[in-house]
Formats: structure tokens, C-alpha cells, sequence
């Protein structure tokens, strides 16, 4: 394992070198919230977490290093400068090197959140193998070699744990991470994931055929397809005993559909199905165990819809993790968006804390939303802490964010908007100049 984890690193990690700002530009003005030119919207939003008094008070994330893992990086090379500050660094764990592989610019879009909140903090970009969870790990083993104080991450991959915060991979990401109380922790993020309503977790019930049973009438869960893309999904649990398989049929025939591959995860209690959907065609997918007794499984719908869904602990990996800062998404009102993942998921309280969205870009007319974009506002709010208190250790900053969010639903933490919304109180009294390093901002 190490040996591979080893030329991996050799082979596909691509080098390393701070990005300039291309020749002629320089960080826009409206990288300063207190710009004239801001939209009003930006403005609104960055004073919902509390952002003003802190840029006010000297604190913009100086000294202050964060590491966005994604897929979608396509065209950051020319946001440099613009929506992106100068100086990034970018490296691929990916076996071909590539940090624009996917076309998509889902972590151009992480990273402008964050170079919003923490205009003057350093910014690391870093990919991997969607297949691969060593070069992800990889990617996360750089970003601390790196001296990155903050990791965040807006992918989820829910066969990669038991959908209960535990498994090998969970295990191996704690080691790399530390447990935040030494020098060089870093704290890591991750989205709670848009699938509240794309995932079914609970016993496995068999009905009179073998196959569980979704509800009491159901066990053929109709599978809703989003267009012609690949369906990824997941199936995973916690026995080591047991074993689950899942299959997809032609809802119309019964029949297994064509074209569906299924393997199973041999380092962790998992199994994956994908399968390209045929225009019109109805899907359903059933489950069976094949061995061990009755337990409970988490099952994701990805890139398609589910007939039966069950909100609860419906947060996959990474954000299952109790390693992890999971942070969900709630609307400008307060409200949980409906697709924002919720708890619980691991011994510790899931989610940690949400985010407002959408959050206006300039990258395109269309704004970020989704908890993909909540993961990188508490992230730069917590890099924005820990600017002004750079004596901090990773948990009493994470104890800090997760303390001083505002309360929302009921009293108290919930399993749906967790300890609040992410959000700096105003300094008092506040400062006009960064303070001596060492000193408390609180």
C-alpha cells in the first residue's frame, strides 16, 4: 500500500510553483468588501458571517493557508489575480497529472468564496483519482506538507466509509490530519452533500423474495435518472460480517438492466453500481444480502433521483467523519435547503454547523449554491479566525466557529442546521490595526 502510495506520488503529482498574477492585472476591487463597486448582494451576504468588522479590524486572512481538494479546476490558470489571488499553488494527485481534467469549474468557484472572505490568505488547489482513494489521500497528505491551516473539500463519495463516520479510509485521513491539537493540525471541511433526498438509510428489512424492503409494499426502488449521464450507486455498511449487493432492473420487465456494472469495495464494506440510462427507459434498484445477518445500510443515488428517500444520517463521506468540520446549507432566510444532507452520521454531532447560500460569483451570471458553497464560507470564516489568532490550535479554533454560530430551528444543535449558522462575532472592542502575532483577538 505504501509502495503505491509512493509512486503515485512520484508519477502523478505535478509540480508545485506559486501562480503569478498575469502580467497587466491585480487583485480586483472587489476583493475588499468595502469596495463602492461590491454588489449589494456580496456586501449582505459577507455580513451575515460577520466578515465587515474583521476586514474592518486589519484581519484578511494574512498568514493564513487553504487548500481546496476538488475535481473542477478547468481555467483557474487565468482567474489568477482576478477571482483567484496571485501566488496559488496547484498540484495534481491524479495519475495523469492533470489539474483541469474534469470540465468544470466547481473549485474555481470554492476558491473565489474563499479569496472573498480571506483576500490576503495563500490558496492551494489540489485534485485526485475520483477511483482512488490513495491519491485522494495523497492530495490531503500535500496540502498539510504544505502548511495548509484549512482544508476544504466539496465532493462527496459515499462508498468510502460506512456512511457511519468509520472504515479504513476515515482511519488513514485522521492519522494524516492529527487530532488538532498540535502545531501543524490542520482543520478540514467537507459539504454535508446535496443528497437528503437522494439516500435511504436504515435495517435491512427482507421481504418474502429475499429483496429489502424500501416501505412496506416496496422493494424495487424506483431510480429517476437526470439526463443521459452515468447513475452512480452507492451501497455501504458497518458489520464486517455481512454482505449487501445491489441491483438495477428495467422497473417496466423486471429484468436486470443492460449496460449495469456492480463491484464491490474489498478495503471497506461497500459495493458500487453504475450504469448509463436508455432514453424513457423506467429503473428500480434492489437490494439483497447475501451473507451475515440483518444490519443497518446507507444507500446514495447519484446523478439520478429516489423513489423512496430517507433524510436522516443521510451525510456521506467525508463529511461523516468526526475528523471532519461537515457544514450544510440553509437559504438566506435561515431554512434548510432541501437537499442539504443531515445527521446523524458519526459519534460526534453531524452537521457541524451551515452556511447561507447562494453566493454571487463573478465567474459566471449563475450564483454558487448548494452545500458545496457553504463548505468553503465556513472554511474562510475559520481561516479569518484564525488570522487574528494565529496562536490557536486547529480544535480551539474549530470549538471557536462551532460555539459562536447563530442558533437555528430549535434550541440548541440539531440534526439539520447543527450548532448554526457560521458567523464571526463583531470584535469588541474593535481594533484598527492587526494585533502583535501571538496575541487574542477575542
Amino acid at each position: 500500500m505504501r509502495t503505491r502510495l509512493l509512486a503515485l506520488g512520484a508519477a502523478a503529482l505535478a509540480l508545485s510553483l506559486p501562480l503569478p498574477a498575469p502580467a497587466g492585472d491585480s487583485v480586483p476591487a472587489w476583493a475588499s468588501n468595502r469596495d463602492e463597486r461590491l454588489p449589494r448582494s456580496r456586501a449582505d451576504h459577507l455580513a451575515q458571517l460577520g466578515v465587515p468588522g474583521w476586514h474592518d479590524a486589519g484581519y484578511r486572512g494574512q498568514g493564513i493557508k487553504v487548500a481546496v481538494l476538488d475535481s473542477g479546476f478547468r481555467g483557474y490558470r487565468g482567474q489568477v489575480g482576478k477571482s483567484l489571488p496571485a501566488g496559488l499553488v496547484a498540484r495534481s494527485a491524479r495519475r495523469d497529472g492533470n489539474m483541469e481534467a474534469k470540465d468544470s469549474q466547481h473549485g474555481v468557484l470554492c476558491g473565489e468564496v474563499i479569496h472573498t472572505i480571506v483576500p490576503d490568505a495563500q490558496l492551494l488547489f489540489a485534485n485526485w483519482d475520483p477511483d482512488s482513494p490513495e491519491s485522494f489521500l495523497a492530495a490531503v497528505r500535500w496540502a498539510r506538507d504544505e502548511g495548509a491551516n484549512v482544508i476544504t473539500c466539496s465532493m462527496i463519495m459515499p462508498a468510502w466509509s460506512d456512511g457511519e463516520g468509520n472504515g479504513p479510509i476515515h482511519a488513514r485521513l485522521r492519522e494524516i490530519l492529527g487530532d488538532g491539537t498540535r502545531p501543524g493540525d490542520p482543520l478540514f471541511f467537507s459539504c454535508a452533500g446535496n443528497v437528503a433526498q437522494r439516500h435511504w438509510g436504515g435495517m435491512f428489512r427482507p421481504g418474502p423474495d429475499g429483496y429489502h424492503r424500501w416501505t412496506e409494499k416496496v422493494d424495487a426502488n424506483p431510480v429517476f435518472p437526470w439526463g443521459d449521464e452515468q447513475v452512480a450507486l452507492d451501497l455501504c455498511w458497518s458489520d464486517a460480517d455481512a454482505l449487501y449487493r445491489a441491483e438495477v432492473v428495467d422497473a417496466a420487465t423486471g429484468l436486470p438492466a443492460e449496460g449495469c456494472t456492480s463491484q464491490d469495495q474489498d478495503d471497506r464494506h461497500a459495493t458500487v453500481v453504475r450504469f448509463t440510462p436508455r432514453a424513457e427507459r423506467p429503473y428500480a434498484v434492489r437490494v439483497r444480502q447475501e451473507k451475515g445477518r440483518p444490519g443497518k445500510f446507507h444507500f446514495t443515488a447519484l446523478g439520478a433521483d429516489l423513489g423512496e428517500s430517507r433524510t436522516a444520517g443521510s451525510i456521506p463521506f467525508p463529511g461523516d467523519g468526526p475528523e471532519v468540520v461537515t457544514v450544510g446549507a440553509v437559504n438566506l432566510d435561515g431554512r434548510r435547503a432541501s437537499f442539504s444532507a443531515c445527521g446523524p452520521n458519526s459519534p460526534r454531532p453531524k452537521p457541524d454547523v451551515v452556511a447561507p447560500i447562494p453566493f454571487g460569483t463573478f465567474l459566471r451570471d449563475k450564483p454558487f449554491s448548494g452545500t458545496s458553497c457553504a463548505a468553503p464560507q465556513a472554511a474562510a470564516v475559520a481561516a479569518l479566525c484564525w488570522s487574528g489568532n494565529p496562536a490557536w490550535t486547529a480544535a480551539r479554533v474549530r470549538t471557536y466557529i462551532t460555539s459562536r454560530a447563530r442558533d437555528l430551528g430549535p434550541a440548541g444543535y440539531d440534526c439539520e442546521t447543527g450548532f448554526g449558522s457560521v458567523h464571526l462575532p463583531a470584535l469588541a472592542p474593535a481594533p484598527h490595526a492587526r494585533l502583535p502575532v501571538g496575541k487574542s483577538a477575542m
